[in-house]
C-alpha cells in the first residue's frame, strides 16, 4: 500500500525538483510531514541527509550563489518556515545541456513547498517578505575550505530575483564572487558525484 506524503514536480533542469507535502487543515491549524526518507527515496534519489540549518533574514537579505566544491559537494533539500523567499538553484556542471541556466521558486510558510538541489548545483535565496525563517537539510557536513560561489548578479545567468537591485542586502564576502565564466573549480556534468 501506497501512502505516499509529497508530490514531486519536476522542474526545467534534471534532478532539480519542488516537492509539495500534502497538508492536512482543520479548525485546529495543520499537520504534514516535512521529510520523510521512504517517501524522498521513493519520489526523487537515496539521500543520507546529515546536517539541518537553519537561517532568520529580513527583506532583501540574498545568501548566495553558494556551493561545496568537490568531494564536500553538497544536496540540499530547503523550504521556508514563516516568510517568503525566492528560491534559485544555478547548474554548474561544465558540459552540462543546461549549464548556466537556473530555476527559481518561491518557498513560503503557506505553501509549504521545498525545493531539492543536488550536488553540482550553486544555490541561494533573497527574501521577499518583511522577514524569513529558512531551514535546509544537506547531505554532506559543511566544509569552510570547500566554500566556492558565483556572482549573485552575473549577466550571463540573469536571474530575476524579483525585488529591484537596490533592496537587495549582501554580506560582504557575497559582494566579490567571480562571475560563472571565472569561476574555479565547477563541477563535470559527466561526473556521478554521488559514488
Amino acid at each position: 500500500m501506497n501512502f505516499q506524503m509529497i508530490e514531486v514536480i519536476k522542474t526545467a533542469i534534471e534532478d532539480v525538483f519542488v516537492i509539495e507535502p500534502k497538508v492536512f487543515g482543520d479548525a485546529r491549524g495543520y499537520f504534514f510531514e516535512s521529510w520523510s526518507q521512504r517517501d524522498f527515496d521513493s519520489a526523487v534519489r537515496h539521500i543520507d541527509f546529515v546536517q539541518d540549518n537553519e537561517s532568520k533574514s529580513s527583506y532583501g537579505v540574498l545568501r548566495g550563489l553558494h556551493f561545496q566544491k568537490g568531494e564536500f559537494s553538497q544536496s540540499k533539500l530547503v523550504r521556508v518556515v514563516s516568510g517568503s523567499v525566492l528560491d534559485v538553484a544555478v547548474d554548474i556542471r561544465v558540459g552540462s545541456p543546461t549549464f548556466g541556466k537556473y530555476v527559481a521558486v518561491e518557498l513560503t510558510g503557506e505553501n509549504h513547498r521545498q525545493m531539492f538541489i543536488p550536488r553540482g548545483f550553486a544555490h541561494g535565496f533573497v527574501v521577499l517578505s518583511k522577514e524569513a525563517v529558512f531551514q535546509y537539510k544537506c547531505d554532506r557536513l559543511y566544509n569552510p575550505q570547500a566554500e566556492g560561489a558565483v556572482a549573485w548578479n552575473d549577466p550571463q545567468i540573469a536571474i530575476d530575483w524579483k525585488i529591484p537591485a537596490k533592496d537587495i542586502l549582501l554580506s560582504e564576502k557575497d559582494k566579490h564572487h567571480p562571475l560563472l565564466k571565472d569561476a574555479p573549480e565547477l563541477f563535470d556534468y559527466k561526473t556521478n558525484y554521488y559514488e
